[in-house]
């Protein structure tokens, strides 16, 4: 078997690995993707890749990967961000994954490309994670699901309401990434996060979720998702359900897991591999 992270598998003439731009519509307006085909017939599962806030790292060295690995890879751009029309909004962000998952459903789409609508799985990076999960756990469907570094809002938005001066921190924090964003502030966005509150607890997702595959990966070197907040109560929360195929880690390493890549995919890998 050849090495995904190393070697190229070899070139299929009739069904070749192809990368189409693909669109899908949201709240009245077009997400923009590219999908990663893996060579051979197929049906090819899904793996969506899910990416976080603003969307600086969109996990391009994964979605390639995974098509190495014989996965087809989706990467797609949330309403208001990155030239995307609409505006930007936490709730937007989960609308626009679930449309994104609807769309794959789709037997035309999934023909013409060569895809498994059956097996389709969500991992995401930060908010992506946070959306991964929240996501998964609303559509029993979803075959399998994996958090990287996931933001667990929920228990953030219990602490600013308990913090002022840490509320603040965050207005400022988000307020300092809108660059390729449109519609939105960091007030606004904070308020939103609160006016969610327990709904965006990500550790009551372990019931819902109970039934697949679920993997956690933890960052900690990593002030942006420290492990006590955003890591360790999901994993006790989800060892107590359990969850049927549960797998957890922390690596020593930043929040884009900028030293930790190759680690990375091989985690994940593995993990795909072992789903059923």
């Amino acid at each position: 078997m050849t090495d995904p992270l190393a070697t190229d598998p070899p070139r299929d003439p009739a069904f070749p690995a192809v990368t189409p731009a693909l669109t899908f519509e949201s709240g009245g307006e077009t997400l923009l993707g590219v999908l990663h085909v893996p060579a051979g017939r197929g049906p090819h599962p899904v793996v969506v890749l899910l990416h976080g806030f603003p969307g600086n790292e969109r996990n391009f060295d994964l979605a390639q990967a995974l098509r190495r690995a014989g996965h087809a890879s989706l990467v797609f751009h949330y309403r208001g961000s990155w030239g995307v029309g609409g505006s930007w909004s936490w709730g937007h962000v989960l609308e626009d994954a679930a449309a994104v998952v609807t769309g794959l459903r789709d037997q035309d789409l999934a023909a013409a490309h060569r895809l498994d609508p059956r097996r389709v799985v969500l991992i995401g990076h930060s908010l992506g994670g946070f959306a991964a999960l929240m996501t998964a756990a609303a559509h029993p469907s979803i075959a399998a699901v994996a958090s990287v570094a996931g933001f667990d809002f929920g228990a953030v938005a219990a602490r600013c309401r308990a913090d002022p001066s840490l509320r603040e921190s965050y207005v400022e924090a988000f307020a300092g990434e809108l660059g390729p964003l449109r519609g939105t502030s960091g007030e606004a966005l904070v308020a939103e996060m609160e006016t969610a509150g327990e709904s965006w607890r990500l550790d009551r997702l372990a019931p819902p979720l109970a039934d697949r595959p679920v993997l956690l990966i933890g960052t900690g070197l990593d002030p942006v998702t420290p492990c006590d907040v955003h890591h360790e109560p999901l994993v006790a929360a989800y060892q107590a359900q359990p969850i049927k195929h549960f797998e957890h880690h922390v690596f020593e390493t930043d929040h884009a897991l900028s030293d930790h890549r190759v680690t990375l995919a091989r985690t994940i890998l593995s993990f795909l591999a072992r789903c059923p």
